[in-house]
């Protein structure tokens, strides 16, 4: 054994010595680097594979303008505030809306025991009012910036070569926790703040008889600014002025807590405000969980999907899409365990046929960048979009830089959890694929259409889920160029 442990010492140091020589040295052989990244760990080897891939695009933004929903994250421990409330552990049941405390510890069980996310509208506002209270003098409580619009327009802000403007319901303790690169119109501003409240849980954290099977958070609050889209009509006003090369827009999912009369309508004002946009900017929409499957096909038939460029979403948003449309697939009640990669790309391809741009169809939509704790694909319908590889793979990366919390990523704090092997579809004649750790970024082709996909480094000890898909939407976009038509 100790022989062996002395070989490998001199070979490392044999390397290292080659490596401070320099190209005066000839290349080492194929055979000896293919020994070496054999050695590494396939976390190693599909980190650097990213590294190689990731490269900005040649035609970068500039300006991005994002909307409409803000607020501000109260983010502490599910079990244990509902244990501080009182409430009791028992069977979980789904609550399209939350009307009490009762509500809030059924469907916080039905999610927690899937490991899935979730976003409800609390009904109840001095019953939601009392709940904030407690969570917010919670001694494990942390307050952070929130909404989709505000997360994605804080992690672009990170990037000191962009100027971002936020339009949302600021109030004065989200304002100092934007970024300094964050503009916010004065109309935007608004004398007290919108609270959210995110119950996290870990990966094998139980309460009661539910054991959570990976990390995640279920968020509700009674946000009446953001569940109307106060805002929208102030943010494309200001587009004039600030002269953004991308917008990108969410917020449309805070509506369910309206009724239906109330959300049709101002849907459609949402749709009249949105085709005031000029053509030539693109726009993207990150969506996020919903569960009135009516407004759903709304959204998707002729009313805000074809105004759009491109989509974010989660694997529970893309199976919600499909049920709600009519899709393929629509008969899966929900994922077991990783959502299957064939299952996954028929659904994602279905959209963009469907109900993406055509030579006779008037819809923008030629990109969706979807995203599940596994693995990430992204879609683009040819001959619209630029640097997909390094897109992914960017988003990719940032979901275990942001969920570990760490500016980089550490190959002892992850782990691959994605198929090793999958085939692309499960209604048409599919390509089988092996993924190779040293090009984590694999490719196919269907009907026009390119899907790009690549593994995620999971965090082990995730510090935080909440925000995830907006940083990888985010990033994704970064990374993304859009090509003038």
């Amino acid at each position: 054994m100790w022989q062996r442990s002395v070989c490998v010492g001199l070979l490392a140091l044999a390397l290292g010595y080659l490596c401070l020589l320099g190209p005066e040295l000839p290349q080492l052989p194929g055979s000896l680097l293919g020994a070496l990244r054999r050695g590494r760990s396939a976390e190693g080897r599909t980190l650097a594979g990213w590294q190689a891939a990731i490269v900005r695009p040649g035609r970068a933004w500039a300006r991005v303008a994002v909307g409409v929903n803000a607020c501000v994250d109260v983010v502490l421990s599910g079990v244990k505030l509902l244990e501080a409330l009182g409430l009791e552990p028992g069977d979980g049941k789904n609550h399209a809306v939350l009307t009490s405390g009762q509500d809030l510890r059924e469907a916080f069980a039905h999610f927690m025991e899937k490991g899935a996310a979730a976003e409800r509208f609390f009904s109840d506002a001095d019953a939601f009012h009392r709940i904030a209270r407690a969570a917010a003098e919670h001694p494990g409580a942390q307050l952070y910036v929130g909404g989709n619009a505000a997360l994605i327009g804080q992690k672009l802000a990170t990037n000191p070569d962009l100027k971002i403007l936020l339009c949302g319901p600021v109030g004065p303790k989200l304002h100092e926790l934007l970024d300094d690169n964050v503009v916010v119109p004065p109309e935007s501003m608004q004398e007290r703040d919108e609270f959210h409240l995110i119950l996290e849980y870990q990966a094998g954290e139980e309460w009661g008889r539910v054991r959570a099977p990976n990390a995640n958070r279920f968020i509700f609050s009674h946000d009446l600014s953001n569940g109307a889209l106060n805002m929208l009509e102030v943010f494309v006003s200001s587009l004039e002025e600030f002269q953004p090369d991308l917008v990108v827009l969410s917020g449309l999912h805070m509506m369910e807590g309206q009724s239906k009369e109330a959300r049709q309508r101002r849907l459609m004002e949402a749709v009249a405000s949105i085709s005031d946009i000029p053509t030539d900017i693109p726009i993207h929409l990150e969506l996020a969980s919903m569960t009135d499957q009516d407004f759903m096909s709304n959204i998707v038939h002729q009313q805000v999907f074809p105004l759009v460029n491109s989509l974010g979403l989660n694997e529970q948003e893309l199976l919600f899409l499909t049920q709600a449309a009519a899709g393929p697939h629509a008969s899966l009640a929900a994922w077991s365990g990783v959502p299957d990669v064939g299952v996954v790309s028929d659904i994602l391809f279905w959209i963009l046929k469907e109900h993406g741009k055509t030579a006779d169809r008037a819809s923008d939509l030629t990109r969706i960048h979807f995203h599940t704790l596994a693995y990430h694909i992204l879609v683009t319908v040819d001959g619209y979009w630029g640097n997909q590889v390094a897109a992914v793979a960017a988003g990719a990366r940032a979901a275990g830089t942001q969920a570990c919390a760490t500016d980089t990523i550490d190959t002892s704090k992850v782990f691959l959890k994605a198929p090793l092997e999958f085939v692309t579809s499960q209604l048409e004649a599919p390509a089988k694929i092996s993924l190779n750790p040293d090009e984590p970024v694999v490719h196919w082709h269907r009907e026009g259409i390119s899907f790009h996909f690549t593994p995620v480094l999971v965090c082990k000890d995730p510090v935080r889920t909440v925000g995830l898909g907006d940083a990888i939407s985010a990033e994704g976009l970064l990374y993304s160029e859009a090509y003038p038509q």
